[in-house]
């Protein structure tokens, strides 16, 4: 028995005739006729009673036309569903962020990816350093990382595709009260025994080893008043008071009351970029880098 053989007795069963169902498959009638005699043969029964102007369902016929159309349902809803992955508008996609970009790129990334590609699940993890990030996409916990550059030879486990996304300015988020609020801009060396709110160190931010590195280059030492792990903590922490925070732009949409922000001068900014597992070709994974891409080029 083939999947042919049910499709043919499908279409004699609902036309209840030969003829009709011979134009529908367009195919002749007499090897149609042969075929649904093929299948009964196997079958050991008799599906259809044959008279000159139209054919019936025996009540075995019946039971049979219920279970063929659900195997050709299955058969065409599996097809539908593998060409679909195979086209990257199904599928399971896990997208990891860092703080700042929680805040300003995931909402808009979040809306774009379900209206585009509403038959994909996906599931996002705000607030994650790069170096937790690059860990979960070796791990395959993640698939998709928006997270800043590594330091060279910091990461561990498989390669990663990097994706550029944007160059971001840098601010200093500071008290209102604070003595440089009124100011239009800040230099690095400006920031000369300032208590810091940063990122935790050791290893496990990029952010840190970027500022410990802008303030090695001015000539300066870093004052850490608190380390923190999430970028909502730390912009809390300097409304509180407790220090100064050198910040991507996008954070500034974390709008926190007693919090005002001013431009960091002098500096390259901060890169965002998209990482991958190196060899992921997942066309599912190649159409959400390229929303990605659009909505951060604007």
């Amino acid at each position: 028995m083939e999947l042919r053989h049910l499709r043919y007795f499908v279409a004699v069963a609902e036309e209840r005739h030969f003829g009709r169902a011979a134009q529908r498959l367009h195919m002749a009638q007499p090897p149609l006729s042969q075929q649904i005699r093929q299948l009964e043969a196997e079958l050991g029964l008799t599906l259809l009673t044959r008279t000159t102007r139209r054919v019936d369902l025996t009540p075995a016929g019946a039971a049979y036309l219920e279970r063929a159309r659900e195997i050709l349902g299955a058969v065409d809803a599996a097809a539908h569903e593998a060409a679909s992955i195979a086209s990257g508008r199904r599928g399971r996609l896990l997208i990891g962020c860092v703080g700042s970009a929680t805040y300003s790129l995931l909402p808009e990334l979040a809306r774009t990816l379900r209206a585009e590609l509403p038959e994909v699940e996906f599931g996002f993890r705000g607030e994650m350093l790069s170096p937790d990030q690059a860990a979960a996409l070796a791990d395959g916990t993640l698939d998709l990382g928006l997270l800043r550059p590594l330091p060279a030879g910091s990461s561990e486990g498989p390669a990663l595709a990097i994706t550029h996304l944007r160059q971001e300015d840098l601010l200093v988020a500071m008290p209102k009260d604070h003595r440089f609020a009124a100011r239009r801009r800040v230099r690095v060396a400006d920031l000369d025994g300032e208590g810091l709110v940063i990122h935790a160190g050791s290893g496990r931010s990029a952010m840190n080893a970027m500022i410990q590195h802008l303030f090695d280059e001015a000539g300066i030492s870093t004052h850490i008043a608190h380390e923190v792990a999430e970028t909502s903590t730390l912009v809390t922490f300097v409304a509180a008071g407790l220090g100064v925070a050198i910040v991507p732009e996008p954070t500034a949409a974390l709008a926190v009351p007693n919090v005002v922000y001013v431009p960091l001068t002098g500096t390259p900014g901060v890169e965002l970029v998209a990482a991958t597992r190196a060899g992921d070709e997942s066309p599912l994974l190649t159409r959400a880098l390229a929303i990605l891409a659009g909505l951060s080029a604007n």
